[in-house]
């Protein structure tokens, strides 16, 4: 069944409201027809509809059946990840939506070795964000998590300043009981960071900085992962963790 997301505002009691893009892709990508059933979602209830009415720039589905969300993890993550080269943060994030995260931030770190000036971020984060929503879709999710603009590692370590958990895998981190202490500790409810380097990892400067910001340096293991792969593994974990 097809999956779309909407804002709480365009649900009414006995009907959804579909605008934007979505509208044309349901009606001449998917060629949809009134009667077929379709999920929307407006981020904390779940409503299984029927197409009821094609306009130009809306579609009305009827609400059959309406329950709560209960695909989305009882933390909320966000993942500031060191920006990488080539496609990989398509990759990055596509598989992170599909783990549970909710937030992504691209971070410019000092290894960093991508530049973006402002004109090419842009662009990027449009894709960045519509990738997202794919795979949001795809993955049942209750929620499009939000891709946002590039941040310097200072913006990052104090948009996270506020979160109960800040995690921060490093290949010089040692003790697995540690990391399992760690993860076990995040509670439903609370918030928790990561923060990813880049393909040349962290500098032992901005490891400092984040401890000083209550930050913990963990191990993810004995073997060296990709920084494509390490916020895909620690996700991994969380859920483990997290889920019921």
């Amino acid at each position: 069944m097809y999956h779309f997301f909407i804002k709480p505002e365009q649900a009414a009691a006995h009907e959804v409201a579909i605008i934007g893009s979505d509208v044309n892709h349901i009606k001449n990508v998917l060629r949809m027809k009134v009667g077929e059933q379709i999920c929307v979602n407006d981020g904390s209830h779940e409503y299984l509809c029927s197409i009821a009415q094609l306009d130009a720039e809306e579609v009305t589905a009827k609400i059959e059946q309406v329950s709560e969300t209960t695909s989305e993890l009882p933390s909320r993550i966000v993942l500031f990840q060191g920006l990488p080269k080539a496609d990989k943060m398509e990759t990055i994030i596509q598989k992170c939506v599909e783990l549970g995260v909710h937030e992504i931030v691209p971070v410019q770190m000092k290894r960093c070795v991508v530049k973006l000036d402002c004109k090419k971020e842009e662009a990027k984060r449009k894709r960045w964000q519509a990738i997202s929503e794919s795979a949001a879709k795809q993955a049942g999710r209750g929620l499009i998590p939000d891709i946002h603009p590039l941040m310097t590692y200072k913006e990052a370590l104090l948009y996270a300043s506020d979160k109960e958990h800040i995690l921060v895998p490093f290949e010089h981190a040692e003790n697995m009981q540690a990391t399992r202490d760690a993860l076990s500790a995040v509670k439903p409810g609370e918030q928790v960071a990561i923060f990813i380097g880049p393909e040349g990892g962290f500098e032992d400067e901005e490891i400092a900085q984040a401890e000083n910001c209550g930050a913990q340096a963990i191990t993810l293991g004995r073997r060296i992962l990709r920084t494509e792969t390490a916020g895909m593994a620690v996700l991994a974990m969380l859920g483990y963790v997290l889920e019921e």
